[in-house]
Order: structure tokens, then sequence, then C-alpha cells
């Protein structure tokens, strides 16, 4: 008669246990890696959002949101002291990321203007255009879906040295942006680029940070005198 005792089953189903156990565990531990990768900047957005819970915050204010240019706007608040801001910006994001967070970082707030800076991060990845340009597109009409008379800002792309070599695409960039914004109700386009290049048009490192990439106090500086422009009476 074929077949095995309960005390050699016990011992196969120990065995067999011993090694599926540490399987099951690692197989647990890679979906939880994979379910938190799914969702890019959510940490970051989670504690942008508790900040300013904490610190409390009103409606009808004015959001600087998008990458790291924005993030990194430490005298953002010190420039425009008398007005009501919020400073969203999370480093390294696309205009997809913006979009996916949207509703933490700018609609929660109830505000009445909005900044927005996505798509050099988008262009030095790669990204078409015509992608950025339907994310920030959703952008928009989410916004005016709640508020059609929320003024919104979309930030042209700046003129980073240690991006150069993709000038051109920046500079497409920007004029189908400007171009996009000239053909909706309460959508402006905001343009860095020339207040950052010398008039020959080249770029003007002496204004960014080492990596070239992000601004120093002089080029914030500038952005403060462009920006001015936009808090008038």
């Amino acid at each position: 008669m074929n077949g095995f005792g309960s005390g050699e089953f016990w011992f196969k189903f120990d065995s067999m246990k011993r090694i599926i156990l540490p399987f099951l565990c690692l197989l647990a531990i890679w979906a939880r890696s994979i379910q938190a990768q799914e969702v890019p900047f959510e940490n970051e957005v989670k504690r942008i959002s508790a900040k300013y819970d904490s610190l409390g915050w009103s409606p009808g204010g004015t959001v600087f949101t998008g990458s790291s240019t924005i993030r990194m706007w430490s005298s953002l608040e010190e420039t425009f002291a008398e007005e009501n801001l919020i400073n969203t910006g999370f480093g390294g994001s696309k205009a997809s990321d913006l979009e996916r967070h949207l509703f933490p970082l700018v609609i929660k707030f109830e505000p009445s203007r909005v900044f927005i800076y996505e798509g050099d991060n988008d262009l030095w990845a790669n990204v078409e255009v015509a992608s950025i340009l339907t994310s920030l597109d959703n952008i928009v009409t989410r916004i005016h879906l709640i508020n059609p008379n929320t003024e919104i800002f979309l930030i042209g792309a700046k003129p980073s040295p240690s991006r150069w070599e993709k000038k051109a695409n920046y500079r497409i960039f920007n004029q189908k942006l400007s171009e996009y914004c000239r053909a909706k109700e309460n959508v402006s386009f905001v343009d860095v680029w020339d207040a950052l290049t010398n008039p020959d048009g080249s770029p003007r490192p002496e204004l960014y940070l080492e990596d070239q990439l992000h601004l120093n106090a002089e080029g914030y500086k500038i952005w403060a005198g462009v920006f001015k422009e936009y808090f008038k009476e």
C-alpha cells in the first residue's frame, strides 16, 4: 500500500513550510515596495499638505507650485510679504506628477491665483511637448471646473546652462505654452527666459548654483522682478 504515515506527512509539511514562508515574506516585501513606487512623491506631498494644515491657511490666496525651482524659492514669502502665499513646490516633479497630486497641492487651498512651473524636468526626460501640454491642460481644466474665476499662470521653462544642449526643445515648449495660454480664459503665460539670458541670447551661469540648474539668490532676485508685475494693484 502506497502512502506515508502521519509522522512522515508532518515532516514533509514542516519542510515545505520552511521553504515557502521565507519566499512569501520576500514576496510581501516586494509587493509593498512596488506599491510605494506606484505613487511618486506621495510622501513629500503628504508632508507639504500637513505643513500648511499645521500652520493654518486661508482660502483665496495665491499658490505657487511645480518642480524644484519653485520649492527652492526660499525668499518667495519674504518677497511678497503682503500676499497670502502658499508654496507647494516638490522637487523633481513633472507635469504629470502635479496632475496626479493636484488636490492636496492646489485645489484644497481654494486659491484665487495659481502659478505653475512644470515642463522643465519633462523636457530633460524627453517627454514630448504635446504630452506636457496635455497634462497642463488637464490641470487647468480641473482647477476651472471648481472655480472658473481662478487665475492661472503657467511659467515658461528657464534657460539653465546645464540643459543648454536642449535649448531648441525648451524654446519650442515655451512657444507652444504661450500659444496655449493666449487661447484660454484666465490663463496667462509667464516668460522668464529673456530675464535670465544675456542680450545675445546666451545663458548666465552666474545666476545659478554650482549644478547650473537651480537658481541662486541673484537668480531669484531677477525672478522676483518678473513676478512683481503680476502682483501690482
